[in-house]
């Protein structure tokens, strides 16, 4: 089975995450970020798994990735945005799944908007859209947040197999 994991990481989190479904998943599963998941990585997948930070309730807009800019920790802003990646995602008929990294009292969803995204571009819900808990704005993870990752993964893995892409 061929997986794709593509992640928008502002301070490293959600990367961490994406690597960790992707080990679940398996060993042909492949983490990468927004700027690295071309059409030709995707080419062939039978399982996209897409996850971004919940920034300001929602999955981040382009003035509020350029706001983050000023903070204490500079972010990671070499890969376009998780909006952007999804308004030019290519057709297609995977499996997929949505997921992201938030604090735990946070309203809003990132993972909702990229759930409807990918659905949008025929790409069918495997699964219901995942959420790993930071501990603060820049992280870290929560503890053994990259163990129920890993555990989701392999859990994608198994539906999969349910419904023969594996």
């Amino acid at each position: 089975m061929k997986a794709v994991v593509i992640y928008e990481s502002l301070w490293g989190n959600t990367a961490a995450v994406a690597r960790a479904i992707a080990e679940g998943i398996g060993p042909e599963a492949r983490a990468v970020s927004t700027g690295e998941a071309t059409p030709q990585a995707l080419d062939g997948a039978d399982l996209v798994v897409a996850g971004a930070p919940l920034l300001g309730f929602r999955l981040p807009t382009e003035g509020m990735r350029e706001s983050t800019r000023k903070e204490a920790r500079p972010p990671d802003l070499s890969s376009p945005s998780m909006r952007s990646w999804l308004a030019a995602i290519p057709r297609g008929h995977a499996r997929s799944a949505a997921f992201e990294t938030r604090f735990r009292w946070s309203p809003g969803s990132a993972a909702g908007a990229i759930d409807k995204g990918l659905q949008a571009a025929g790409y069918a819900r495997l699964a219901p859209p995942a959420k790993f808990l930071v501990q603060g704005k820049y992280g870290p993870l929560r503890d053994g947040e990259l163990d129920r990752a890993r555990a989701w993964g392999a859990s994608l893995a198994r539906a999969m197999q349910g419904v023969g892409g594996a």
